[in-house]
């Protein structure tokens, strides 16, 4: 099972999403715990860089996250709008 750790600012965007986002990104984390950085399932999703990944909760909300190579830790460093995610 895998570590999720989430940035400050990323939680507080979470918290401040509409309900059905709150939900997707629960599950979200849930499957990262579960299965690792790899998320083929989800909508849009897309290896960034070589351990950076990214998927979308919904057409204007990204989460992005980073996992280090043989390693049982991701952190999300992104959670927010489409048009601010840096990538």
């Amino acid at each position: 099972m895998y570590r999720i750790r989430i940035k400050k600012k990323s939680a507080k965007n979470i918290e401040k999403a509409p309900e059905d986002i709150r939900k997707r990104f629960k599950l979200l984390v849930e499957n990262l715990k579960q299965s690792g950085p790899v998320q083929n399932a989800w909508p849009n999703y897309s290896k960034l860089e070589s351990n950076k990944y990214h998927c979308h909760l919904s057409y204007s909300w990204v989460v992005c996250w980073y996992n280090e190579k043989n390693t049982l830790l991701i952190e999300v460093y992104y959670a927010g709008s489409r048009e601010k995610a840096p990538y």
